[in-house]
């Protein structure tokens, strides 16, 4: 009796192990399969890791591979995979031929933590709590951990997407959240000021109740947010588009979510009628929202462009407002650009998840044993010159959402957006700033300058790195003294980084004046004594040194 109690013990308490359903030769063969693939017909993804890195990380994975599990493997090729950084090159673990398992759980990022946003009705009292960490590793360690195996375009597509990949059991032990592969997992939380821990379940992978990243609450899932109103973002989520009018504000809110025809009106009748409606009635702006929008087919662009461009009465800055967010991808993406380049809009929000200019249309590729699916982007997307690509559209104005503002239905970016009254706003700091700078108003400069830095309206414009750029860019018009002038300011704004200090030797060494070139270029490299900056330093200080 005692040998039967030990085993039932035994069976409840052991690892969910699976017996793998491919040999190492199988998967070594895939592995070389899919390294031949890219070489042959996709080097053009070299763009944000070398041929070089990509083959590394293969031979790593070929010498493990003999004492992995089939799950460790998925997530070692979702790692490759996700060194292209780009969205649409990903790993399809939705037909993945390897079973895996989630917490019925829904996570978000928000500026104050990661938060349970909806969950199942068996785990009722961890909604709406604050994840502390995960099995006693810390959310911004576990985070960190799962990283790599996101196809992480940028950040803001990381913080859309990692808690998809924090509620899978293989995805935390392939990554060492955990050390073992667990049914259940240890969550600490926290929520009304109380600090517990409450064990979750994984289940088969399902299909979460969601329309457009967001939860649906229903007969077994429980959504954090009051039910008992609906902000404008989410109302009619049947609906891939509605527009409706606010008098008070005389505003007319538009929500996008995909770029697709609606089953029951398409794109060009739907805009149609919204700008009919602007023309003959009392409008002062139009909110465009496609914060949830994660694209479709760009060509269905046009008709939202051309009609924005046409009315006159709203294509103005202060009148023209489009909310973008984390989830604004793909085919949005280069809706938001359009925008940018031909209209006068005013963006707020939070950056989007898509690179400006993208590589994005996948194909399948099927690796022959496994079968499974990996797609690879063949397109490139080029909406702006490459000097002005980057690593998002930033907003102009920038507004993050809090876990109390989403919870009580609060909406802080639309909120800005109809309050929007600011004539001292500048839609384009450089253009602001150079014109500054060709009137010879350097003083003017220096002070509006660190005045738009400090600005958290502006937090998403990447000051530094413009004037980094404008700095070189005089450089080699041979304007050296303004050159000059603009890295001394840039390094005052941003003491805290080496680039700047790497740069303002640069530009003493082109007055020939040497002996501030090594001063600078001797605090960049102890700043940064590992890495590129730091290794450029030093590769200067012997060129100056050896003279």
């Amino acid at each position: 009796m005692k040998t039967i109690i030990y085993l039932i013990i035994f069976v409840l308490v052991m690892p969910v192990t699976a017996q793998n359903k491919f040999s190492t030769q199988e998967w070594q063969d895939d592995l070389k399969f899919f390294q031949k693939t890219v070489h042959a017909e996709y080097p053009f993804l070299f763009k944000k890791t070398t041929a070089q890195e990509f083959d590394k990380a293969v031979a790593e994975l070929h010498k493990s591979i003999p004492t992995m599990q089939d799950h460790e493997v998925m997530m070692g090729l979702a790692r490759i995979v996700a060194l292209f950084k780009y969205g649409h090159t990903r790993m399809g673990f939705g037909k993945s031929p390897i079973p895996y398992h989630q917490l019925p759980l829904v996570l978000y990022q928000y500026p104050d933590g990661t938060y349970i946003q909806g969950i199942h009705k068996n785990y009722k009292v961890a909604l709406g709590a604050k994840l502390l960490a995960v099995e006693g590793m810390s959310t911004p360690e576990v985070l960190k951990a799962i990283y790599p195996v996101v196809p992480a375009e940028n950040e803001q597509f990381f913080k859309a997407y990692a808690g998809r990949y924090m509620v899978i059991p293989e995805v935390l032990h392939a990554q060492g959240v955990t050390k073992e592969l667990k049914k259940t997992i240890t969550l600490t939380l926290q929520k009304d000021g109380k600090t517990f821990q409450t064990e979750v379940a994984a289940v088969k992978s399902q299909e979460t109740p969601m329309q457009y990243g967001m939860i649906k609450p229903g007969d077994n899932w429980l959504e954090v947010r009051d039910q008992n109103k609906t902000p404008l973002y989410l109302k009619h989520l049947d609906k891939i588009y509605y527009y409706e009018y606010l008098p008070k504000e005389k505003t007319v809110y538009i929500r996008h979510s995909k770029i697709r025809d609606d089953p029951q009106e398409d794109i060009p009748a739907f805009y149609k009628k919204v700008f009919d409606f602007i023309e003959n009635n009392e409008v002062d702006k139009l909110v465009l929202d496609v914060r949830l929008n994660g694209g479709g087919n760009n060509y269905k662009n046009k008709p939202i462009v051309t009609g924005i461009i046409k009315s006159e009465k709203i294509n103005k800055t202060g009148k023209l407002f489009v909310i973008i967010g984390r989830r604004t991808f793909s085919a949005c993406q280069n809706l938001v650009n359009e925008l940018d380049n031909y209209t006068n809009a005013i963006f707020v929000g939070e950056p989007t998840s898509e690179n400006i200019n993208f590589y994005g249309d996948n194909r399948l590729v099927e690796l022959p044993n496994s079968k499974m699916p990996i797609y690879l982007s063949f397109a490139w997307w080029q909406d702006k010159p490459q000097w002005e690509g980057g690593p998002w559209m930033a907003p102009h104005i920038a507004i993050e959402m809090s876990f109390k503002e989403y919870r009580s239905n609060r909406d802080p970016v639309l909120e800005a957006a109809l309050n929007f009254s600011d004539d001292e706003f500048i839609l384009d700091p450089m253009a602001h700033l150079t014109g500054l700078f060709e009137k010879n108003k350097p003083e003017e400069l220096k002070a509006e300058a660190k005045r738009m830095a400090d600005d958290p309206k502006y937090r998403f414009f990447d000051f530094e790195g413009q004037f980094n750029k404008a700095g070189y860019n005089l450089l080699g018009s041979g304007r050296k003294e303004e050159a000059l002038f603009v890295f001394e300011m840039t390094a005052n704004l941003f003491p805290d980084s080496a680039n700047v200090w790497d740069s303002l030797a640069e530009g003493y060494l082109k007055l020939n004046n040497k002996e501030k070139a090594i001063e600078y270029y001797e605090k960049a490299l102890k700043m940064d004594p590992k890495g590129s900056v730091g290794d450029n330093a030093k590769a200067m200080l012997k060129k100056i040194k050896a003279q």
